[in-house]
């Protein structure tokens, strides 16, 4: 139990730099406090001790702002940065050294039984907002993008952004490689979107350039300014 305490400060100190000493993570860090609390609510959990289990975890969202259901499976290594709003379903798995920040949900998409939340594999990062729902694998690290939400599987060493999500390559490069520090620049992730209406903007140029060329040489009619103050279906043409 005291390894596995000083293992869940030691990553606090590791991954964020506010932290200035371990007794600070100790009195201030919900994040900290609620992976805590939910060891010991899933340990009922697991013995059939289902309204004690749940009270613990009552309890601990009410302090803290983050529920996690204390059937939860969650490795060693998990950072709740910030934690407000996080919530973490029945079914949900995470894996070691994962990485949650303010406002993600790992929830469900119905009413089923059974397997429901997602599993969330080793070394991933879940920017601030994100939503992960339904029962699939997010492989191992991954990086889903803030606001992202994600509703299929994803294959590791992968970055996901948008709405839904949709996994987006960076040059090739695999987001994090096993047995190095788990990267957190979530704020250098790929703007599919941006990328888009820079395309559109090019070939929007290029078609207006195009059309400047035939009209300087004949071969396209100029059509008169319209002199009506609204605009009319001919402008629209």
């Amino acid at each position: 139990m005291f390894s596995r305490l000083r293992k869940d400060i030691q990553v606090v100190m590791e991954r964020d730099p506010a932290a200035k000493s371990p007794l600070e993570v100790i009195l201030c860090y919900p994040g900290f406090h609620a992976v805590l609390m939910h060891r010991f609510a899933h340990a009922f959990y697991r013995r059939g001790w289902f309204i004690t289990a749940r009270l613990l975890s009552h309890v601990c969202r009410f302090f803290t702002g983050i529920e996690i259901h204390p059937g939860a499976k969650i490795s060693e290594g998990l950072f709740i940065d910030h934690g407000s709003g996080v919530v973490i379903g029945e079914t949900a798995e995470i894996g070691h050294n994962v990485t949650i920040y303010q406002g993600v949900t790992l929830g469900g998409t119905g009413k089923e039984k059974g397997k429901r939340h997602p599993t969330i594999g080793d070394n991933v990062v879940v920017s601030v907002g994100a939503k992960v729902l339904g029962s699939f694998t997010v492989g191992k690290n991954s990086k889903i993008g803030a606001g992202s939400v994600v509703l299929k599987e994803i294959p590791p060493d992968s970055t996901v952004v948008g709405v839904p999500g949709k996994v987006v390559a960076r040059n090739g490069r695999k987001v994090a490689d096993a047995g190095e520090d788990i990267d957190l620049r979530h704020d250098l992730l790929p703007d599919p979107v941006a990328d888009m209406m820079a395309c559109l903007q090019t070939k929007i140029k290029n078609l207006e350039k195009r059309i400047s060329q035939m009209e300087e040489n004949h071969t396209l009619p100029v059509q008169p300014p319209c002199e009506k103050e609204q605009v009319c279906d001919g402008c629209l043409l």
